[in-house]
């Protein structure tokens, strides 16, 4: 698998700028700066090893991620290179800055009459009846879609952005791409309804874009079975037409939900 440098002049030449750590993440990943630019910096060296992904090969996976949400049209993940830095090379992604008071995906005792989108239904640590919701908008339906097509393993209700403009971005992707079924996410609620034609659209555009340059490019980031099996998702995204449900033996959702 080769590793290719995806080209945005302002983040490829300036100089890296270590600012901090971010402790949450389960890999090592940091806040810096290039210039006046905030990014996520995430060095292949801090990768932490997984039994079904292969070794050093999880910012590949975030640039790919990156340049299918471009083949979308959607700008569901920030700007995301691949590049030199203090620990090394890796992932840069540029820092979206989260509005705290807008939570897209949430745990209630109720579910809101309008808007939601009921998931799962469980009890919390005293016994007492809980549901997991999220927003029922058509920036989680993109998200969704693009999750179904990149095989997102790990959409975390924390690894959507929501801005205070009301945009919601996507990030952590390094566990997408699988050539087997791995969807574990929050988004569930539109399972086996039909996608509209703005979603089958972006699938379509994508499908088109791996027999071009798309797919060249992917191919420096990714295995040939992986981008193969990319093109039979949107294959079978576009021919059913209805947002998939749970399926096989893996688990349906991330742990934790955030």
């Amino acid at each position: 698998m080769r590793r290719a440098h995806v080209v945005t002049p302002d983040l490829v030449g300036g100089e890296l700028e270590l600012v901090g750590r971010i402790t949450v993440a389960s890999n090592a990943t940091f806040l810096a700066t290039i210039g006046d630019v905030s990014v996520v910096y995430k060095p292949v060296a801090g990768e932490r090893p997984l039994w079904d992904f292969p070794d050093g090969t999880l910012a590949n996976r975030e640039a790919a991620a990156y340049l299918v949400s471009e083949a979308f049209g959607w700008d569901v993940v920030p700007r995301t290179l691949l590049r030199d830095g203090p620990l090394g090379p890796g992932m840069v992604q540029v820092w979206q800055q989260p509005d705290a008071s807008q939570d897209p995906v949430d745990v209630v005792a109720a579910v809101p009459q309008d808007g939601w989108r009921s998931v799962f239904r469980g009890v919390d640590e005293d016994d007492r009846p809980v549901t997991l919701v999220h927003e029922d908008s058509p920036a989680l339906r993109r998200m969704a879609v693009f999750d179904v097509v990149v095989n997102n393993a790990d959409r975390k209700g924390g690894h959507i952005l929501p801005t205070a403009a009301g945009h919601r971005y996507g990030v952590d992707h390094g566990v997408s791409f699988h050539v087997e079924h791995k969807l574990r996410t929050v988004l569930w609620g539109w399972r086996g309804e039909p996608l509209d034609a703005v979603e089958l659209a972006g699938v379509e555009r994508v499908l088109s874009a791996v027999d071009g340059d798309l797919g060249q490019r992917l191919s420096e980031l990714l295995d040939d079975d992986e981008v193969a099996a990319l093109a039979a998702r949107c294959e079978r995204l576009v021919h059913d037409g209805v947002f998939p449900g749970p399926s096989g033996d893996m688990p349906a959702f991330p742990w934790p939900f955030f």
